[in-house]
C-alpha cells in the first residue's frame, strides 16, 4: 500500500480491497472516509486514486456508485489521467441511462404524473415501490453521473476513444423526451466534435473558407472563433472579437460579454441558434457546411465555453478557391430564401 492507511490514499486501498472482497461493512466505513479525506489529498494521491476507484466502479453497490464516479471526476480534474478513468465512468453512464429510462416507463405506466427531481441521492420508497431500486437508483442519480462523464468528456483522448457516444446520447434522448428533463451539459459534451472539417460561405462577399473546429461546446463559442478567425484574420469584413472575448472561448477562465458578427444559416436557408451545437451544422457531400449572413440584429451574450472545463478552438486552414466556392454555393438556397 503507497500510502497507508492515512489520508485519501489510504482511504482508496481500503475501499478497493472492501469492494473487492464484498465487504459491505468494510467498505461503508472506507466509502465515508473517501469523501471526508478527498478535500486535504496530495497531488500523487489524486493521481493514483482516482484510475483506481474508476477500476472498481462497476463492484460498487448502485447506491454510492455515484458518489464514487463523482470522485473520479474530481481526481480528473485535479491531474489524474482521464483516459485511464473513463471507461468505468462512462460505462456507469451508461447503466445510470439504461435505468433511468426504465424509471421513465415505469413511472408513465404506475400513474404518470410529474417527474420527481432527481437529488442525487438514494431514492426514497415512493420512487422504489412505482420503479424498482435500481431504476429509481438511475434516475435519482442522474445528475451525479453527468458531473463525472463530463469531467471524461472534457478532455480529447476521452472523446476519441468513446466510440459509444451515439448509444449515450441515444439513451439519453430517450430519458429527455419521456421525462421532460434536460442534462445540457452532459448532451452538449457528448456532441462535441473534434477536428471536424467546416466549410463555412460568406455570402456578402461570396467567398469561401475551410476551418476546422475541436471541442466547441455550443454555437455561440463557435461564432465568436469564427468571427475571430475570419474577420480578426482580416478574411472578411465585420465585427471582429477581441481577443479576450476569443480567448476566453478558447482556454481562458471567465466570460466577457461580446456581440454577435454573422448570423448562422444552414445551406437550406434555416437559421441556427446560437444555443445549438456544431453538430447542429448539416453535412453536405461528407463536411459540415454553414451559410455566414449579415446579422439580422443585433445579439449580445457573454462570451464564453458552456464547458469550461473543455479546450476549444477553430482553425482557419485555407481560402477556398472561385471554382470551389462556386460548387460549395450550389448547395446553398438564396439569400432572399434564407430570410424568408
Amino acid at each position: 500500500m503507497i500510502f497507508g492507511k492515512a489520508g485519501f490514499g489510504g482511504a482508496v486501498a481500503d475501499f478497493e480491497a472492501a469492494v473487492t472482497a464484498h465487504d459491505a461493512k468494510r467498505s461503508g466505513k472506507a466509502f465515508v472516509r473517501l469523501q471526508e479525506t478527498f478535500g486535504e489529498a496530495r497531488e500523487p494521491e489524486l493521481l493514483d486514486g482516482g484510475p483506481r476507484l474508476a477500476a472498481v466502479l462497476e463492484r460498487v453497490p448502485p447506491g454510492p456508485r455515484a458518489v464514487v464516479a463523482v470522485l473520479v471526476g474530481a481526481c480528473v480534474e485535479r491531474g489524474a489521467d482521464a483516459e485511464r478513468c473513463a471507461p468505468g465512468v462512462l460505462a456507469g453512464l451508461r447503466t445510470a441511462l439504461e435505468q433511468a429510462q426504465a424509471f421513465s416507463e415505469a413511472w408513465a405506466a404506475t400513474g404518470g404524473g410529474a417527474f420527481p427531481a432527481p437529488k442525487g441521492h438514494e431514492p426514497g420508497p415512493e420512487l422504489v415501490a412505482r420503479a424498482g431500486f435500481d431504476a429509481a437508483v438511475g434516475w435519482s442519480t442522474l445528475p451525479q453521473w453527468e458531473m463525472a462523464a463530463v469531467a471524461m468528456l472534457n478532455h480529447p483522448g476521452v472523446r476519441r476513444a468513446a466510440g459509444s457516444r451515439g448509444e449515450a446520447l441515444r439513451l439519453l434522448g430517450a430519458v429527455e423526451r419521456a421525462s421532460g428533463m434536460e442534462l445540457k451539459s452532459l448532451d452538449h459534451a457528448l456532441l462535441v466534435l473534434d477536428d471536424e472539417p467546416l466549410v463555412a460561405l460568406h455570402r456578402a462577399s461570396g467567398t469561401g473558407y475551410l476551418l476546422r473546429i475541436s471541442g466547441v461546446g455550443d454555437n455561440f463559442q463557435l461564432h465568436t472563433l469564427l468571427a475571430d478567425a475570419l474577420i480578426g484574420g482580416g478574411h472578411v469584413e465585420g465585427r471582429a472579437p477581441s481577443p479576450q472575448e476569443a480567448a476566453v472561448c478558447r482556454e481562458t477562465p471567465g466570460q466577457v460579454d461580446t456581440v454577435g458578427s454573422f448570423d448562422l444559416v444552414a445551406p437550406d436557408g434555416e437559421q441556427i441558434g446560437n444555443e445549438g451545437a456544431p453538430a447542429d451544422i448539416p453535412v453536405v457531400d461528407g463536411v459540415r457546411l454553414l451559410v455566414l449572413d449579415e446579422p439580422s440584429c443585433r445579439r449580445s451574450w457573454p462570451a464564453g465555453r458552456f464547458l469550461p472545463g473543455m479546450r476549444g478552438d477553430v482553425l482557419l486552414e485555407r481560402t477556398l478557391d472561385p471554382e470551389e466556392t462556386e460548387r460549395w454555393y450550389a448547395h446553398v438556397s438564396s439569400a432572399r430564401d434564407a430570410t424568408r
